[in-house]
């Protein structure tokens, strides 16, 4: 871990992430309360519409991104994300109408869809060693993580002296660092371009998903951490207020608990990553979720503190075990001409599993209840961790045999089978330059 915080530029954008996330934090609590403000008992319909604008800027602009980010400077990208997102966030204060919410929430999470991807791009060229990518991709997700425990906590203290309007500023704060930080690193370029124009480069990634088997068991396993991740941020609100009778302050101490199973989970990887296969470790952490999906349920039929904190605690704990292991799963997948595209596919497709599960769940908390709702939404963790097994091959797609047409590097196929339809041979499934689609079966 100490080489890897010596390198400069994973330093300065680590730390622009990190900030960046303590204002995220601060709104996350802040939206809740005023949802609540507007809507009252249907905050969980508003706060999972105002998440479905969210899911649907995800979901269109994620490719975009992706087929410019090997075009356009990276820090310029991220730079602009961060600046927009700061001035968006001050005016948030001032909303007196949902509508007003669901516009500027909306600019936001462009500017946000932009950022991330990109900075997830980045992270394989400057951290090139696969043991220390780990570790950067276990440090990021553990920010992320500390980000939902102390965020919640800095804002339940905030909450006694000040009211929740003050939280966007400190939010607008750090995305101005972090606008700082991106623009005073030297983030390298893309060393490979992906063929083709805007329209190929558009869906590139999604149809690399199509072709990798294992990207089609991440998929289900996207759908697994969007179903059991919105339980705490779509319900929080009214399980504190309404089914436990709590606080405001008290709603941040709840995400707070949520995020603190998945610093657990960010913190434990690494030491599973080493010892055991990569389906082996996401499926587990598939396992732990359906889990936290069965203690919700609990939660509904014997409300209590203990319950929700236990639950709450399993609700972070197992979608983070997935989300730490996805960029590793991604990395070793694609080449480097290959990665902006994938790394957007992956953040449009994981978002819209998000875009279905938050209205579902905003609606149905209003229709059926939260142990309705929660019930539901455990019958569909159950399915997406069976297909999840179901679509990746146990063997981890390590050897798929396939040809190559006689336009080939031949030192790629030096020890490859010629037949009359090309070269054929066998190898761990990478999406590269030379395997730019996936495989042509053998």
């Amino acid at each position: 871990m100490r080489s890897l915080f010596a390198d400069v530029r994973f330093r300065r954008l680590f730390a622009a992430q990190v900030v960046a996330l303590a204002g995220t934090g601060l709104t996350t609590v802040a939206l809740g309360l005023l949802a609540y403000d507007l809507a009252g008992e249907r905050a969980a319909l508003v706060l999972g519409s105002a998440l479905t604008v969210k899911m649907v800027a995800y979901v269109l602009v994620g490719p975009v991104v992706g087929a410019i980010a090997d075009r356009v400077p990276r820090r310029r990208l991220m730079l602009a994300a961060n600046l927009v997102r700061a001035g968006v966030v001050l005016a948030l204060p001032g909303v007196t109408a949902l509508w007003q919410v669901f516009v500027l929430i909306g600019v936001l999470q462009v500017a946000s869809a932009t950022f991330t991807p990109v900075f997830q791009s980045v992270l394989p060229d400057i951290i090139t060693d696969e043991q220390d990518y780990t570790r950067a991709l276990s440090a990021a997700q553990l920010a992320s993580s500390l980000e939902t425990v102390l965020s919640p906590l800095l804002a339940a203290a905030a909450l006694l002296v000040v009211g929740y309007s003050s939280l966007f500023v400190g939010t607008a704060v750090g995305f101005a660092v972090a606008a700082v930080l991106v623009a005073v690193t030297v983030v390298p370029p893309v060393a490979q371009r992906a063929p083709g124009g805007f329209g190929t480069r558009l869906l590139l990634g999604v149809r690399l998903f199509r072709a990798v088997p294992q990207l089609r068991g991440l998929l289900a396993l996207n759908a697994v951490v969007a179903t059991v991740g919105v339980i705490s941020l779509v319900t929080t609100v009214n399980v504190v207020r309404d089914l436990l009778g709590g606080t405001d302050a008290e709603v941040g101490l709840l995400l707070a608990v949520s995020g603190a199973g998945t610093a657990v989970a960010a913190a434990c990887t690494p030491w599973f990553a080493r010892r055991a296969p990569m389906r082996t470790v996401m499926l587990a952490g598939a396992g732990v979720s359906l889990g936290a999906a069965a203690a919700t349920v609990m939660l509904g039929l014997y409300p209590s503190w203990t319950v929700a904190v236990f639950a709450w605690a399993l609700v972070g704990l197992g979608p983070g075990w997935i989300m730490v292991s996805t960029g590793r799963l991604l990395r070793v997948s694609a080449g480097p001409g290959q990665r902006p595209a994938l790394f957007s596919a992956q953040f449009s497709l994981s978002h819209a599993c998000w875009l279905l599960t938050y209205p579902l769940t905003g609606w149905l908390t209003v229709a059926v209840g939260l142990t309705g709702t929660w019930l539901v939404l455990a019958v569909l963790a159950v399915l997406g961790t069976g297909a999840a097994a179901a679509l990746w091959p146990r063997t981890d797609a390590d050897l798929i045999r396939h040809r190559h047409d006689d336009d080939v590097d031949h030192d790629h196929v030096a020890r490859a089978d010629r037949t009359a339809r090309g070269w054929t041979h066998s190898h761990r499934l990478v999406v590269d330059e030379r395997h730019p689609h996936g495989p042509v079966p053998a």
